[in-house]
């Protein structure tokens, strides 16, 4: 990973009966992030998140019974990389304007690698 990479990371709860469907959004979407720049997408489904007493992913965005959290992130090249990739991804026709999950709850942001290993 160079220097100046850049991760956009994101937290949310998803019904667990639409893993399925999220898989399909998940993968579409991954499509458009590559096409306008990205390196890599990941998602990652839930498997060992456990709830916390003062803080936890699932406290975090509001878990629900029957959603589980889903942790993804994005790298990209750059900033610039980035900035440029997202704005093209949500302009594209192809972007998906439904979510399925609440996006009221979630969790994202962009960060500047530190420790790579």
């Amino acid at each position: 990973m160079k220097s100046d990479t850049y991760v956009d990371g994101f937290l949310m709860a998803v019904p667990s009966a639409n893993k399925e469907l999220f898989r399909q959004h998940a993968t579409l979407s991954a499509q458009l992030f590559k096409e306008h720049g990205a390196d890599a997408v990941v998602e990652c489904w839930g498997d060992d998140v456990p709830e916390g007493k003062l803080t936890s992913m699932p406290m975090a965005v509001q878990c629900k019974d029957g959603e589980t959290v889903v942790f993804s992130w994005i790298v990209w090249p750059s900033r610039a990389a980035r900035d440029a990739g997202m704005k093209a991804v949500m302009a594209d026709p192809r972007c998906p304007k439904e979510m399925p999950f609440d996006g009221k709850r979630l969790i994202f942001g962009g960060f500047q690698v530190l420790v790579n290993t």
